[in-house]
């Protein structure tokens, strides 16, 4: 075999039918759709759960355990869709989901649940790259952007109406239905990917980095774990959180080590000296830093600050999504005529500015005013996350497609984790400082310096009745300057919109000459050396 034909092109766009391409795309967002949704949907079923099992000391590893486990498979799901395909990459993740939600479901204690969760987790780790590298796939880089913009839509829209959904099973059926729905809607997810999906054509044979899969797992692991227990299970400057950062350097260190010798790394490093693909990477990153604490938070301070119900604290998080939506699906149509670079710096000016004003809000605020803030955000968010995706896809080869997007959906995941717990570590610092400025010496000295004090509120101490609004006044200034902080990190993506190049989106053709060519040049490369 010649090397041209050896070079020929993964996927000719023009010979794929428009029916092949939308059935299996109906098919992998319904796959991603359960997969976002499972993040956040058993938030509000959680004491329904815990009056079943019991092990309310570890119930937030029932969440942490599928974010560790879908974090972690990330990458690795990416390289092996590269390596063994998309479509049956995609099945076994699939599998693997609905098998860890029936044995969620299943569970007679917590510990079993906290084990089935991870296995979910897994699941879902490989159902998100999957879905998003095989966009590229199917369209060309100047068709992806709208694609794109849909599945960060769809991304935002299951992420805040999880909470939502998981109350009303609950309250409708039981807490086991939370898992169980996932059944039927995977079985069609099943059924709408068993078509043909494009095949990668190569005689490349594959070396697995199954050393570099080990530690880079171990990595995100300890990283995810430092900041899920710092500041609140251990303090951060613990022997328990010391040793472990210096054993994430250590790893950090020797997965570099071990990606710059391997002959087909996991995540290879040769694709970070890439603009758009670092640049998208740290972009989006810096982006969940700054929007998750807004999710985490938000409901909490519009219940115990603005003083309104559980049922409409959620409802405030709609026009969030209403305006991520507005601008991910139109910044998604639009980019074939304006290019990805517009969107990523117009978008951290108008979410900061919102997240400004959000860091205003006071009791007796109204919740149109509140729902106003949250628009604007989402406005200004729902521009960088597709384009973030599409900038990086437009300049990666075919057969780096599935780890590209992965690192990307990975960088997002770690930045949302961390981002939840600086916030929580920063509202936490700041209460203490409020506390003192807002009660008597004496009663500061006998109560909690966190959030944590607002269990001891509502847990009806006559102690703390007189002090009840300035302890609520002192949580919301803590929760607005946490808002305030996570605009100024979001403004931060307005480095990465600038410095990121302009790279024109390639049409069909296009792309095939720029990945052939590019494998021939490497073809050529390794030859001389």
């Amino acid at each position: 075999m010649t090397e041209s034909e050896k070079a020929k092109p993964i996927t000719d766009y023009s010979n794929i039918p428009n029916k092949i391409r939308t059935t299996i795309m109906v098919g992998l967002s319904l796959g991603m759709l359960l997969a976002c949704l499972d993040q956040t949907i058993i938030a509000t079923s959680l004491p329904s759960i815990l009056s079943s099992l019991g092990g309310t000391e570890n119930f937030a590893w029932v969440i942490t355990s599928y974010l560790l486990a879908e974090t972690i498979m990330i990458p690795i799901a990416g390289k092996m869709s590269d390596i063994y395909g998309r479509k049956k990459i995609f099945l076994i993740g699939m599998i693997v989901f609905l098998a860890g939600s029936i044995l969620s479901g299943l569970s007679t204690n917590i510990t079993m649940l906290i084990v089935f969760r991870a296995i979910q987790g897994l699941g879902g780790g490989i159902l998100l790259p999957v879905a998003t590298a095989t966009v590229a796939d199917l369209y060309a880089p100047r068709d992806r952007g709208k694609i794109q913009g849909l599945l960060g839509a769809l991304f935002a829209v299951t992420s805040c109406i999880g909470p939502f959904l998981g109350g009303l099973i609950v309250d409708y059926a039981s807490w086991n239905w939370v898992f169980y729905v996932n059944i039927p809607v995977g079985i069609i997810a099943i059924a709408f990917t068993m078509l043909k999906f494009p095949k990668i054509q190569s005689e490349i044979k594959h070396h697995i980095d199954f050393l570099g899969i080990a530690v880079l797992s171990a990595f995100l692991l300890v990283l995810l774990l430092i900041f899920t227990w710092g500041g609140t299970t251990y303090a951060w400057t613990s022997s328990i959180i010391v040793s472990m950062a210096l054993a994430c350097l250590a790893l950090f260190a020797l997965f570099i080590f071990i990606e710059s010798k391997v002959k087909e790394p996991v995540l290879p490093l040769r694709l970070f000296k890439e603009n758009p693909i670092a640049l998208s990477c740290i972009g989006i990153l810096v982006m969940g830093l700054g929007m998750f604490g807004i999710m985490a938070y938000m409901p909490s301070f519009m219940q115990n600050v603005i003083g309104i119900s559980a049922t409409n604290s959620g409802e405030v998080m709609i026009p969030m999504v209403a305006g991520l939506m507005l601008t991910s699906i139109s910044s998604g149509v639009l980019a074939k005529r304006t290019g990805y670079k517009p969107w990523l710096i117009v978008g951290p000016p108008i979410a900061a500015t919102a997240m400004f004003m959000l860091s205003t809000l006071q009791a007796g605020d109204s919740l149109l005013i509140a729902s106003t803030y949250t628009f604007f955000t989402g406005l200004g968010l729902g521009c960088l996350s597709s384009m973030f995706m599409v900038a990086a896809q437009n300049v990666s080869q075919r057969k780096d497609l599935g780890v590209v997007t992965s690192s990307v959906n990975l960088f997002r995941s770690i930045g949302s984790t961390i981002g939840v717990g600086i916030l929580a570590t920063i509202i936490n610092n700041r209460i203490g400082t409020e506390l003192a400025a807002n009660l008597p010496t004496e009663i500061y000295s006998v109560v909690p310096h966190t959030t944590s004090i607002l269990d001891y509120l509502k847990s009806g101490l006559t102690l703390l009745v007189p002090y009840q609004d300035a302890i609520i006044t002192a949580y919301g200034n803590s929760v607005c300057f946490g808002f305030f902080v996570g605009g100024i990190i979001v403004l931060l993506v307005l480095f990465a919109g600038i410095a990121i190049k302009n790279v024109p989106l390639k049409s069909a053709e296009e792309y095939n000459r720029f990945d052939a060519d590019l494998n021939v040049e490497i073809q050529e490369s390794g030859k001389k050396e």
